[in-house]
């Protein structure tokens, strides 16, 4: 059985985090009992939630342990199998967390699925066929519930959640406005994305600057907001919102570090009739294979071009989380293992 090298979170972070809350750990993947499956991963994926786990606070999933492997996605290969269902050379996802191979129980529901790499390369089943887009398929689908003809925006436009909404909003019929960081960025979300407009937070010092930027992107209102960031950005969409607009809450990486994020005209809420809700994609495992087919159709024909940041090797996964939760990252932000 092949050596096994993998990250865990040696201590939790105090503010801000850094690379010395992980520590690289080694040791021999274990003989495979029957109806095990031993994957080696291709690609390990970086997702803001993983910032929210590592305090040892209250939230909607339990905090990651110290001493264990770091959570996360991955996609790879099966290169030992003593399950009937799985064979080797199959291309898997899961969630095998940050290292080189895993040993996961076949039987386990929802623990390892197949991927045809076909017509989307392996890759984008950790991003805009994955998690991400099913997430971005949720909340406007579930929540927003657009019309045709409706302004739609989301935060973090660039990203691998965002990019997916773009192209799912645009198949209804929308007029979809991006919030991203950079001129390089909003470049890429209105020039291959297609969105409509895209406007550049970091242009603006406060939401003040940043709402009337909206409203010039926005001439009819928002009716519905997808939020990743929190803070500034909510603040600045809130005004803009035309009466009974939904907004769905998927990620508050503004907050992420344990500064509170309070809302500057909660009183909107009621003035504009808001619809504002949070929601966990994990807990809506039956409109997977629904959003999947969606996504894995826009993907294959060209209509979604996902957009991804690499680093290479096991070793730079620290740096590059730590990136991704300052906006360095390009896209969906993957470190490749194989």
């Amino acid at each position: 059985m092949p050596l096994n090298h993998a990250i865990v979170l040696d201590n939790r972070p105090q503010g801000h985090a850094s690379v010395d809350n992980f520590k690289v750990v080694s040791a021999q993947t274990p003989a495979l009992q029957e109806g095990q499956v031993l994957v080696q991963h291709h690609y390990l994926s970086l997702d803001p939630y993983m910032r929210g786990r590592m305090n040892d606070s209250k939230s909607y999933a339990a905090p990651q342990p110290l001493g264990e492997v770091m959570i996360g996605g991955t996609a790879g290969e099966v290169v030992e199998s003593r399950h009937p269902k799985f064979k080797v050379g199959d291309q898997v996802v899961g969630m095998g967390g940050w290292q080189n191979y895993s040993v996961v129980d076949g039987h386990a529901a929802g623990m390892l699925r197949r991927v045809e790499t076909t017509h989307v390369s392996l890759s984008h089943y950790l991003g805009a066929v994955g998690m991400p887009g099913v997430t971005a398929w949720y909340g406007l689908v579930k929540v927003i519930a657009p019309q045709a003809g409706e302004t739609v925006t989301v935060s973090a436009a660039s990203g691998a959640v965002g990019s997916a909404y773009g192209a799912l909003a645009k198949a209804r019929g929308c007029r979809v406005v991006g919030i991203a960081g950079g001129p390089d960025k909003c470049d890429y979300v209105v020039n291959t994305l297609g969105f409509d407009a895209c406007v550049d937070y970091k242009e603006h010092s406060d939401y003040l600057s940043l709402s009337k930027a909206l409203r010039q992107a926005c001439p009819n209102g928002i009716d519905g907001h997808f939020e990743n960031v929190g803070g500034m950005v909510l603040d600045a969409v809130m005004l803009r919102t035309n009466a009974f607009a939904r907004i769905a809450v998927c990620g508050m990486i503004a907050g992420y570090d344990g500064a509170p994020l309070p809302m500057t005209h909660p009183a909107l809420i009621l003035v504009n009739r808001l619809k504002i809700q949070g929601f966990i994609v994990s807990e809506h495992m039956e409109v997977w294979p629904e959003a999947l087919k969606e996504l894995g159709q826009l993907v294959g024909s060209g209509q979604l071009r996902p957009r991804e940041s690499v680093a290479q090797g096991l070793a730079a996964a620290p740096e590059a989380f730590l990136g991704l939760l300052k906006g360095k990252n390009f896209g969906k932000q993957l470190v490749k293992l194989v």
